[in-house]
C-alpha cells in the first residue's frame, strides 16, 4: 500500500508539473471560470437589479393619471437608480410598435376614463403591455408595475374612507384596515434578500469543476496516449492502480482549483453570501468531484484518440449543464425531464451546494444527495478502474 501511495504521488506530481509547463492551458485553466462567472452574473438579472428599464407610458386621462406614471417614474429600486426610463407616447398601438422594435421593454397605458371611473366608486383599469420577447425582465417590470399600481389604488381608497369617516362621525376605525383587511407577510429562513445569481452560482461551481475533472482526464490519458509518453509510465515499476489513481488525484486537484476561483468570485465580486459550513462546501466539491472521476476513466478507456474523448465527453456534459437546474429550476421541466435529471450526479451537487450556500443547511440536511454522489463514485470506479487495467495492458 506504501508503495502504491509513493507512486501515485509521482504520477500526481508529473501531472501537475506538465500542466504547470504549459502556460497556456494554465492561463485558460483560470480564465474559464472567471469568464464564466463574470458572463453570467452580469447578464443573468435578479429582482433587485431591474435598473433603467426602458418602458412606454400614454396618460389619456390627466392630472391623476399624471400623479401614478410619476411614481413611476421616480421609483428607485436601489440608491440613486431608478427604476425606469420612461418614454412618452400617444397610443397603446405606439406602445406595442415600441416594443416591436425593442425601443421599450414594456408600456403603461392610463385610459380617458380612469378618473371618472374613480371619483364615482368604480374600479378603474390600467393596462400593463409585456415586452414577451423577454421574458426574465418582462416578468420583473410587469411585477413592479403592477405592484406600484396596487399601491397607488390603496392610497387613493385609503383617502375616501378617511373622508368617509369623518362624514360619519366613526372614530377609532383604520381606514387601511378597511382597504385592505388582511396583510401577508414574508419572512425568509435566513434574513435579507436573495437573487438569481444565487440560485445560479452553486449550479456554475459544479458544472466547472465537473468539466475540468471528465475534460481533464480524459484528454490527459489520451494525449499521452497518442503522443507516446503512457508507454514509458508503463514500462516504468509503477503499479497501474497508482497510475490510475495519480491522474485521478491530478485532476481532482485542478477542479478543487477552479472550484476555488468560482467560490471567491462568487463572494467577493457578487456579494454571494456562504450561510452554511465552508467546510462542508469543499466536502461536497470533493465529493462532486469523486462522482465525476470514475466517468473520465470510463471515457479515456473507451477511446484511442483525445478528439474522440472529446466529443464523447461533450455528449456526456452538454444535456447535463441543461438538466441539472444550474441555471433552471428542474421543477419547471416536463415530468420526464425531470425523471432524467435525478439520474444525474451533476443534479444531487448543485442541489447540496444551494442548501448549503443558500440556506445554511448543515450535513443532516444534505445526507441524500451525499449517498448518491458516493454512491455513483463507487459504481463508476469499480466498473471503470478493471476497464482502464484492461486498456493499458493492451
Amino acid at each position: 500500500m506504501k508503495h502504491v501511495l509513493g507512486d501515485l504521488l509521482q504520477i500526481t506530481k508529473k501531472d501537475l508539473l506538465e500542466f504547470a509547463r504549459d502556460r497556456i492551458r494554465l492561463i485558460t485553466f483560470v480564465i474559464m471560470p472567471i469568464f464564466m462567472m463574470v458572463l453570467t452574473g452580469f447578464i443573468f438579472p435578479s429582482q433587485t437589479s431591474i435598473k433603467n428599464v426602458p418602458i412606454g407610458v400614454v396618460n389619456e386621462n390627466g392630472k391623476t393619471g399624471d400623479q401614478l406614471l410619476s411614481v413611476i417614474k421616480n421609483l428607485e429600486i436601489t440608491s440613486g437608480n431608478k427604476a425606469f426610463q420612461t418614454k412618452d407616447y400617444n397610443s397603446m398601438d405606439a406602445v406595442k410598435d415600441g416594443i416591436k422594435k425593442q425601443e421599450i421593454n414594456g408600456g403603461i397605458v392610463v385610459p380617458p376614463d380612469f378618473s371618472r371611473k374613480l371619483q364615482a366608486g368604480q374600479q378603474a383599469d390600467v393596462t400593463i403591455v409585456e415586452d414577451q420577447s423577454n421574458p426574465q425582465i418582462s416578468g420583473i417590470t410587469t411585477q413592479t408595475l403592477t405592484n406600484i399600481i396596487q399601491g397607488f389604488g390603496q392610497q387613493i381608497g385609503k383617502q375616501k374612507v378617511s373622508v368617509l369617516v369623518a362624514k360619519t362621525g366613526a372614530k377609532g376605525l383604520n381606514p387601511g384596515a378597511i382597504i385592505q383587511p388582511i396583510q401577508s407577510r414574508l419572512e425568509g429562513i435566513l434574513p435579507g434578500d436573495t437573487n438569481y445569481f444565487e440560485f445560479v452560482a452553486p449550479g456554475i461551481m459544479a458544472m466547472v469543476v465537473m468539466t475540468a475533472v471528465l475534460t481533464g482526464l480524459a484528454a490527459s490519458v489520451s494525449r499521452e496516449r497518442e503522443q507516446g509518453t503512457l508507454d514509458g509510465i508503463l514500462i516504468s515499476p509503477i503499479s497501474r492502480l497508482a497510475i490510475i489513481l495519480g491522474k485521478a488525484a491530478s485532476q481532482s486537484i485542478r477542479g478543487l482549483a477552479q472550484g476555488a476561483i468560482v467560490l471567491l468570485l462568487a463572494m467577493f465580486l457578487f456579494g454571494v453570501t456562504i450561510n452554511g459550513s465552508i467546510l462542508l462546501v469543499i466536502l461536497l466539491l470533493l465529493l462532486g468531484i469523486f462522482s465525476f472521476v470514475g466517468l473520465g476513466i470510463l471515457v479515456s478507456s473507451a477511446t484511442a484518440e483525445q478528439e474522440t474523448a472529446t466529443q464523447l465527453l461533450f455528449m456526456f456534459q452538454f444535456p447535463m449543464l441543461f438538466l441539472s437546474g444550474a441555471f433552471f429550476p428542474i421543477q419547471q421541466m416536463p415530468q420526464v425531464m425531470q425523471d432524467i435529471a435525478h439520474l444525474l450526479p451533476l443534479t444531487y451537487a448543485i442541489e447540496a451546494l444551494r442548501k448549503v450556500i443558500i440556506l445554511g443547511a448543515g450535513i443532516s440536511q444534505v445526507t441524500n444527495e451525499l449517498i448518491v454522489l458516493v454512491a455513483f463514485g463507487a459504481v463508476t470506479l469499480v466498473i471503470a478502474v478493471p476497464l482502464f487495467r484492461k486498456m493499458i495492458t493492451r
